[in-house]
């Protein structure tokens, strides 16, 4: 490895194990589920966090390098359950730099009813231009979750799928991006379901949603600031 890819791996190890503690902070995630994984950029690599290790534990160190078939790399641990379907996302999409998944409650609920999410509110036009999808079902252990989630994403606005019966899976040109995607969707899961609860939550125009998700996307920050960093 050059000094170069391995001070890039040694970035992203810091980055990967902070932004675990984000899927904690907004309760996106129970005991040792869940995981954040970030590919090494000019390498056939990612970065993923270790298997059923408390999240108080993980550090940069104990974050494991993986190529993209799921093999390790480097890193005395076994890597997540779900490397496999992370390694195969990143094969068959190449302009996604970050992937996570959670049980987040609200979201992993109508992932349990098999049931997208419509969209009526400007929110999730904002993130997610339309509907959240559900995905199908896949045991976890494989790269059949992977196919799953590249078949229900591939030219779908949304960077979030339900897979149903299981939970959330989120892509993004990054990995905070795919963080802040997955934050954003039990966000918007919690809203749809007290909207359900209250009465018909009331259709959007799909203009309005082009509309909105197109400022959102192009317009809405600072100059040279991406939307997908908070």
């Amino acid at each position: 490895m050059s000094p170069e890819l391995g001070a890039e791996v040694t970035r992203l190890r810091e980055q990967v194990a902070t932004l675990h503690s984000e899927l904690v902070r907004y309760g996106l995630v129970a005991w040792t589920a869940g995981n954040v994984s970030a590919r090494v950029p000019g390498a056939d690599l990612m970065v993923i966090k270790p298997s059923g290790v408390s999240y108080d534990d993980l550090r940069p160190a104990n974050m494991i390098v993986c190529d993209l078939d799921g093999a390790v790399v480097e890193g005395d641990l076994s890597p997540s359950s779900d490397t496999a379907a992370h390694a195969y996302v990143y094969r068959a999409m190449p302009e996604v730099g970050g992937v996570v998944h959670t049980h987040s409650s609200y979201a992993t609920a109508w992932a349990a009813c098999g049931e997208s999410i419509p969209c009526h509110l400007t929110a999730q036009a904002d993130e997610f231009g339309g509907e959240i999808p559900v995905g199908p079902f896949a045991l976890i252990g494989g790269d059949d979750i992977g196919k799953g989630i590249v078949a229900t994403l591939s030219g779908h606005r949304s960077p979030a799928v339900l897979m149903r019966n299981h939970g959330v899976f989120t892509i993004g040109k990054d990995a905070r991006a795919a963080v802040k995607a997955a934050v954003m969707c039990e966000d918007v899961a919690r809203t749809a379901h007290l909207a359900r609860t209250l009465g018909r939550p009331v259709p959007m125009a799909r203009e309005d949603i082009d509309s909105l998700y197109d400022r959102y996307q192009n317009v809405y920050g600072q100059p040279g600031a991406s939307s997908a960093t908070p």
